[in-house]
């Protein structure tokens, strides 16, 4: 496994491994790896001649009161599982490599920037576009994998990929989940013991949102106030949104139907979690 830090060396072995026909795939990650980055890594592996990871707490998409400063940095922990995955290069870069002095340069998809998160995330997604456009140019993947708990991020990624004509298939992986059924993420290691106890109701509040669809509701506003009755009476949480929306535009639904992204985001103290499931529905 080889770890390179600066941007010419992993362009150079990208441009490498293109000359020899191998294909690259990408997963562009924060670090404080788990097992659901694992699973992006092993289908990663897979496909692909060359697995490439990237590492890079990304200022640009942290708000001024968000956790910049505390977002886990776990260099040692991460090369291990990467290891394990049998990953080719992890890229480094360091935040002067990626933003130097006087960067004035930004992707901004419009319109979807700005639903579900983007409202309580003012700039968020215009980071995350920023970063993994850089990071595309970067390294020149074949295939870029990311996560369907990400799910907004997801549609705005495949939406800069479609209209900035990048040569790159995206692959969106299924939600790696916690026995209890929490989706795993980093930002887990913010819950309290007891919010930790909490926090499942969130995917069996969706659970119980497709088990109503399933039976026949199509009223979005009934299956939004199902899963937002079940979470209050649940957890001492805080909702920052329940929506029903179209899986592909983000646009709110008043009906449910073709196929349907439920997506919620629940503040458990420190801890803001999301989640998501995709219905398709005739």
């Amino acid at each position: 496994m080889q770890i390179i830090k600066n941007i010419l060396p992993m362009q150079e072995a990208a441009a490498k491994a293109k000359r020899k026909g191998k294909t690259i795939g990408f997963v562009p990650t924060m670090g404080a790896l788990h097992e659901g980055h694992a699973s992006l890594l092993k289908q990663c592996r897979k496909d692909n001649d060359i697995s490439v990871l990237s590492i890079f707490v990304n200022p640009k998409q942290f708000g001024p009161q968000e956790d910049f400063a505390n977002y886990p940095r776990e260099e040692k922990k991460d090369c291990l599982l990467a290891k394990k995955e049998k990953v080719d290069i992890i890229f480094y870069p360091s935040m002067k490599a990626m933003y130097a002095e006087g960067y004035l340069t930004y992707i901004d998809v419009e319109s979807l920037n700005s639903k579900l998160c983007g409202q309580f995330r003012p700039g968020h997604f215009k980071g995350v576009a920023t970063i993994v456009g850089k990071l595309l140019n970067i390294v020149s993947p074949d295939i870029l994998y990311l996560g369907q708990k990400d799910a907004q991020q997801c549609v705005v990624l495949q939406k800069m990929i479609t209209d900035l004509n990048w040569p790159v298939k995206v692959k969106v992986m299924p939600t790696v989940r916690e026995p209890d059924g929490l989706a795993m993420s980093s930002r887990n290691k913010y819950l309290t013991v007891q919010e930790r106890l909490q926090a499942p109701i969130l995917y069996k509040a969706l659970l119980q949102a497709k088990k109503a669809v399933t039976q026949g509701e199509r009223d979005a506003t009934k299956i939004r106030y199902l899963i937002e009755t079940l979470i209050r009476e649940n957890s001492a949480s805080h909702i920052d949104y329940v929506e029903c929306v179209d899986s592909n535009t983000l646009l709110p639904l008043k009906t449910l139907s073709g196929k349907v992204l439920i997506a919620i985001a629940v503040k458990f103290g420190q801890a803001r979690l999301i989640d998501n499931i995709v219905l398709n529905i005739s």
